[in-house]
């Protein structure tokens, strides 16, 4: 009680016609490459913010080990500018140290920039600033 016949030429294509074609599979394997590539992006993205917030921190640190070593130091501060390296946890910073006048002769302002050299050029991942006693 079928209603096709063996002799019909398309008869043998209706039931073995399972499966996909060519198309729908290169269009299924673009589709899986585009959500593998952004994944990718993002995965790459994420992986840079946090190395970004481990200078920052290690930055941070540098800076405040500074100022405690000028303050513990006890020595004489005299207004002018000095660059010097310092490293902290295995990454070399650069320490940009500002010495300022306040209106008051017994005091200074201290300013400490740290920065990293990068691939673009110099980037800034710390600035403090104190006030200390002159000695």
């Amino acid at each position: 009680m079928s209603h096709w016949r063996a002799s019909d030429p398309r008869a043998g294509l209706r039931g073995s016609t399972r499966g996909f074609t060519l198309l729908e599979v290169l269009v299924a394997l673009v589709i899986i490459g585009v959500a593998l590539a952004a994944a990718m992006r993002g995965a790459l993205a994420l992986t840079s913010a946090a190395e970004d917030t481990r200078f920052r921190l290690l930055g941070t640190i540098a800076a405040e080990n500074r100022l405690l070593e000028l303050r513990l130091l006890r020595q004489r501060l005299e207004v002018g500018q000095a660059t010097t390296d310092c490293e902290e946890s295995g990454t070399k910073f650069v320490c940009e140290q500002t010495i300022k006048a306040t209106p008051n002769p017994f005091f200074r302002r201290v300013e400490l920039r740290v920065s990293r050299a990068t691939d673009d050029g110099r980037r800034v991942y710390a600035e403090l600033m104190t006030i200390l006693p002159t000695q």
